[in-house]
């Protein structure tokens, strides 16, 4: 029997519930990725990985501030020795999790042509999305010697057929769905609706999402969806909305989110009840020059700040880094 959509909001009662005790709780999420020109068409050629010489220094930070680092690596990731043998090394010692990101355009087998409309992986064929996510998660768990256990769609892109592709090779936790966003205007998935709280995707509870933390806030939060959806037709409405304090959208991720609006994020999520705060941000913004996040040595050092900042507020807060296992154990409904 085929699993609903998870483009559409799931039906009531799909909520999950988590032992007690276990929350609040942090997990944070790297889509592990090679460097490529964001403003330039997708290309299967001229990807970098230069940043992971940066991912050592990454993965000892997280080690210190007490992070568990969750790395959804894609296609050139895995074929990448020197990117294998860094993260593995973590993965052996206890300190990190690998898992599987969707890039198709860098992705085998190569079928499809190269479009806007398909570097989201689930407008492909079902089969041909099926074929490229095979490649890359059986590659991971030959590199790490891990079999992967989450998943998060490149650019988000999830399809109609995702869920069951993704139960019939084993995967447990799904980590696509980005509340609040709406990808629809560029041929995606239109994520406006979803729950922010972790839901079962199955009714026979095989397949969890766990949605990548964004909240909404300001004096009219409680609207914010249509509003937001309003603002978006009027230029210059939401940036007035957010600097009268009525409306602003906080993603949990050190890109393009300062420290100030991610502690009020923090702040709303918790006061929400989220068992699971997701954070989540790009790897090759761990070095300058190559996301827009990052230009300059000084932006990494502000990513860095960042992170010792939020960790900071959140081990004050009583929130403790986990991982996706002790998600999986603790999922009890």
């Amino acid at each position: 029997m085929a699993t609903e959509s998870m483009l559409v909001p799931p039906p009531a009662g799909a909520a999950a519930r988590l032992a007690p005790g276990f929350g609040p709780r942090v997990l944070l999420t790297v889509d592990t990725e090679e460097e490529f020109d964001w403003d330039a068409p997708f290309s299967r050629e001229g990807g970098g990985l230069s940043h992971v010489a940066a991912i050592p220094r990454f993965q000892s930070f997280c080690e210190a501030i007490g992070a568990h680092p969750v790395y959804l690596v894609d296609w050139p990731i895995v074929s990448d020795s020197r990117a294998v043998e860094i993260i593995g090394d973590a993965i052996q010692r206890g300190t990190a999790e690998v898992g599987v990101q969707l890039h198709p355009w860098v992705n085998p087998p190569f079928e499809e042509e190269i479009t806007h409309f398909n570097s989201f992986a689930g407008n492909l064929p079902p089969a041909l999305e099926a074929a490229k996510f095979s490649a890359l998660r059986d590659a991971i768990e030959a590199a790490f010697s891990s079999a992967p256990l989450i998943y998060r769609a490149g650019r988000y892109g999830l399809g109609p057929r995702t869920a069951d592709m993704l139960k019939a090779v084993g995967i447990r936790i799904d980590t696509s769905v980005r509340p609040l966003f709406d990808y629809s205007s560029q041929g995606g998935p239109d994520y406006s609706y979803h729950p922010l709280a972790p839901y079962w995707v199955d009714a026979e509870r095989r397949l969890l999402e766990l949605p990548v933390t964004s909240v909404h806030a300001g004096l009219l939060r409680n609207f914010g969806v249509p509003l937001q959806r309003l603002g978006a037709r009027i230029p210059g409405a939401l940036g007035a909305l957010s600097r009268l304090a009525l409306l602003e959208r906080i993603a949990l991720t050190p890109e393009g989110v300062s420290i100030e609006e991610a502690m009020r994020g923090i702040d709303i999520a918790l006061d929400s009840g989220l068992p699971v705060l997701v954070l989540s941000f790009h790897s090759p913004t761990l070095a300058p020059g190559l996301t827009p996040y990052a230009s300059d040595e000084a932006a990494v050092e502000a990513l860095y700040a960042w992170f010792a900042a939020v960790y900071a507020e959140l081990a004050r807060r009583g929130v403790r880094s986990c991982t996706v296992a002790e998600i999986l154990a603790a999922s009890v409904g």
